[in-house]
């Protein structure tokens, strides 16, 4: 069993094995609109040796894959203008060997479905590692990935999920309630619980 790698410095991978892994094209274009995020994977990704682009929005994706579509790319799927499927799109119109990968926050078998029919080879949800998507762009046709090493468990997707309606409702407490289809109360005791592991 290897030991799993950080996201930081030169001990992210052997940068040979890496350079062989990713192939003599080495372009990715990220697209988040979580900047933190984006600038973290960004550096990640340049230390196992992508040549990194990134945008911070739909239109900004679209853009960049117009003028120089990547051979690699990460797209988030809730972008604030938009969707990420639309940056998907724009790549494959410009070129249809470029390995995509989809993160989301939340899972969707509907928008995975999608996603894949667009042209993505993966489907990440986040939080996704700079390993996994690694892994997850240099994986061959054919290969099976690994199952992750800490998978989330099923309390811990939901409360996210909540999470994520609650910020999406400017947390607003009745209006989550409402589009979950839950009791307030429910919902409150919820809140007010410290995140399950």
């Amino acid at each position: 069993m290897t030991e799993r790698t950080t996201e930081q410095g030169p001990a992210a991978g052997d940068g040979k094995l890496d350079a062989a892994l990713i192939g003599a094209d080495t372009s990715l274009l990220i697209v988040d609109d979580d900047a933190p995020f984006l600038r973290r994977l960004a550096r990640a990704m340049e230390t196992r040796g992508f040549s990194v682009d990134i945008a911070e929005s739909v239109a900004e994706g679209i853009a960049k894959a117009k003028t120089r579509p990547p051979k690699h790319a990460v797209v988030d799927l809730r972008l604030g203008d938009g969707s990420g499927l639309d940056v998907i799109e724009a790549i494959r119109a410009k070129r249809d060997d470029t390995r995509i990968i989809m993160l989301t926050g939340y899972g969707n078998i509907a928008t995975a479905v999608n996603a894949v029919k667009l042209g993505a080879v993966d489907y990440l949800a986040k939080p996704a590692d700079a390993d996994d998507i690694f892994a997850a762009l240099v994986q061959r046709a054919g290969e099976r990935a690994e199952p992750p090493e800490n998978p989330m468990s099923a309390d811990r997707v939901r409360w996210e999920h909540i999470q994520r309606v609650y910020e999406m409702c400017e947390r607003n407490v009745s209006e989550t309630a409402r589009r979950l289809n839950m009791h307030r109360r429910t919902l409150q005791r919820i809140l007010a619980k410290r995140a399950p592991k």
